[in-house]
């Protein structure tokens, strides 16, 4: 008797983020599979803290890209990100400073409202998109 289930494999998301002093972000999302490739640009709004060295970017910009790829049909999704604490954070759910509290249970509600997901920190993927996104905040900061 064969079997009819279907292993859906999740589709792998590269994300690369970069905002602005003032909160002012943008995140660029490549969907690696299935061919052919297709980017997509989201962006997104923080109130900024400095003594967190960037990762409330990370959290704010991975939220507003798993909204976008929900809302886009996306329910299985491994996202690529270079940002290790994220990865860890999420996968280990270990403490966090105060200020992170909030913006950590808006990303995993976020999250679950997936159906299948994955975080992992994975460079490779992510660099261009990440100058990508560092370029054009930096230039919007400029003008």
């Amino acid at each position: 008797m064969s079997d009819r289930r279907t292993t859906r494999q999740p589709t792998p998301i590269a994300v690369g983020f970069a905002a602005s002093p003032a909160g002012e972000g943008v995140a660029y999302a490549r969907l690696l599979a299935p061919a052919p490739e297709s980017l997509l640009r989201v962006a997104f709004t923080l109130k900024m803290q400095p003594a967190l060295r960037g990762r409330d970017v990370a959290y704010a910009a991975l939220r507003a890209v798993a909204a976008e790829v929900r809302a886009r049909g996306i329910a299985r999704v491994e996202f690529h990100l270079d940002d290790e604490w994220l990865s860890v954070d999420l996968n280990e759910r270990r403490t966090l400073p105060q200020a992170l509290v909030l913006p950590y249970v808006a990303l995993r509600c976020e999250l679950n409202r997936l159906h299948d997901v994955s975080v992992v920190a994975d460079e490779a993927p992510v660099r261009d998109l990440a100058a990508r996104a560092r370029a054009e905040v930096w230039l919007n900061v400029a003008a």
